[in-house]
């Protein structure tokens, strides 16, 4: 691999950064990491292109620099790469490396998003749940949701319970709810946990209530 690495084999040159980031097979070492994508991002390469935006971004290996990953996502994103598109979109909305801004933040999560990546699919039903510059939309919102939380993304799954615990954008449906937030907090989401306790402790409380012939409030349908 080294060798067609040092022959100029863009592929092969990710390759071998993947390794020196992760320590596989060589030491591990974030420095020649970076110059490997950097070679392999220079011959257009969108994967390393992504990972050298993360690089910037998380300070590994380089300066943290947001505008140079905002640079590189770019590149990668403008190439079809779904990483790098929802990545680009979180520094649009988070508004470091580049200028805040929603509507691009939906634009690359939307693009991430049709390729079928998770947290973008989740990010994108918050949008369309708040209504924060596109329509408010909760049947589209639990569409985004329930692609990622079919992912195991664990806070769509939160998200889609709540939707189902609600009935917005679904019937309400508090067996579903309840199933979703299982998953959820299986994988330690906190807000599904403690949904979870609200749900228990209501039960328990309507059997007690039933328990000395009192009639209790229903605490699902």
């Amino acid at each position: 691999m080294r060798k067609a690495a040092e022959s100029g084999d863009r592929a092969a040159q990710c390759s071998l950064a993947v390794c020196c980031q992760n320590g596989q097979g060589v030491p591990q070492d974030s420095t020649e990491a970076v110059v490997w994508f950097r070679r392999a991002a220079d011959q257009n390469d969108p994967t390393a292109q992504c990972y050298l935006g993360f690089c910037y971004q998380t300070g590994q290996g380089v300066p943290q620099e947001y505008g140079q990953a905002a640079k590189w996502f770019r590149e990668a994103a403008e190439q079809g790469d779904a990483a790098a598109q929802f990545n680009l979109g979180v520094l649009y909305e988070t508004g470091q490396g580049v200028t805040q801004n929603y509507a691009e933040a939906v634009k690359w999560y939307h693009a991430a998003a049709d390729q079928g990546e998770p947290q973008a699919q989740f990010n994108l039903g918050v949008f369309y749940e708040t209504g924060q510059v596109v329509p408010q939309n909760y049947m589209e919102a639990v569409k985004w949701y329930r692609l990622a939380a079919e992912q195991d993304c664990a806070p769509a799954q939160c998200n889609l319970g709540l939707c189902y615990e609600t009935g917005r954008g679904v019937p309400r449906n508090i067996r579903e709810a309840v199933r979703w937030f299982c998953r959820a907090a299986r994988q330690g989401d906190k807000t599904a946990q403690h949904n979870l306790g609200v749900y228990y402790a209501s039960l328990e409380a309507a059997e007690a209530a039933t328990a000395h012939g009192e009639v209790p409030l229903e605490p699902a349908s």
